[in-house]
């Protein structure tokens, strides 16, 4: 059966935190909301306790069969798709650089990196079917140059490599499908205020962020939501534009 009424989301890594709670918001909004979740039981629990309209999707961004299998359940229930947000992490273990090697970055990195392009890849037949489609990256003020070169900002003296060079690239990629896709809008957003020194409180920070799990969500909300004349190839937080 197909869907072509209501505004349909996918929201990888949504069990939890920042993309559960936009999944939350959206589904509030009257979307339809796949909700993928690598862990397959505590994803059905989400979407059951989000109610009707939100169809969990097992999702395991590092596995080609995994995200492939996604799709193919994505096409059962729509025949497009309007936002796709890029929301799974890793943090990586903090390996300071002088003892960081490949595999400490790899395993970040397929994730955070290869994930995302893994999923985009996927669902691009389903986006370049909607009419107004949009691709939302989570990212992190510590993938900004600016941001890393700033003493003044907290993530400039975490010295590790993983994370923030994760980050950096996908950046980097989000940029680089936003040249060649303009028919799609690719956007990045960090969940924190970068000018205030602040982020959101979630499982990866051990809840010790400063802002709540909807106020992290405030800029994932606002590139999902872009009318069709919005931007492209842009990195905000929920207070505005973000130094790359």
């Amino acid at each position: 059966m197909t869907n072509t009424e209501q505004t349909t989301v996918l929201i990888t890594g949504a069990n939890k935190g920042l993309g559960l709670e936009a999944a939350r918001r959206l589904a509030d909004r009257g979307w339809r909301v796949f909700l993928g979740s690598r862990d397959k039981a505590r994803g059905q629990e989400a979407a059951d306790k989000l109610g009707a309209g939100v169809v969990a999707v097992p999702l395991d961004v590092t596995s080609d069969e995994s995200v492939a299998e996604a799709a193919r359940l994505v096409r059962e229930h729509t025949d497009r798709l309007d936002v796709l947000i890029n929301n799974a992490g890793a943090p990586g273990a903090a390996v300071p650089p002088a003892d960081a090697t490949a595999d400490d970055l790899h395993v970040v990195y397929d994730v955070n990196v290869y994930g995302p392009v893994r999923v985009t890849n996927a669902f691009l037949p389903l986006l370049q079917a909607a009419d107004n489609p949009r691709v939302v990256m989570v990212s992190s003020g510590g993938g900004s140059f600016a941001v890393i070169t700033d003493p003044a900002q907290p993530v400039s003296k975490m010295h590790e490599l993983a994370y923030s060079s994760s980050k950096a690239a996908l950046n980097m990629i989000t940029v680089r499908y936003a040249q060649a896709l303009p028919g799609i809008k690719f956007n990045v957003a960090t969940p924190g205020e970068v000018a205030n020194h602040k982020f959101a409180a979630t499982d990866m920070n051990r809840h010790t962020g400063q802002l709540t799990v909807t106020e992290g969500t405030d800029s994932i909300l606002e590139l999902a939501t872009l009318d069709a004349d919005g931007p492209t190839g842009i990195f905000i937080d929920r207070l505005g534009p973000v130094g790359w």
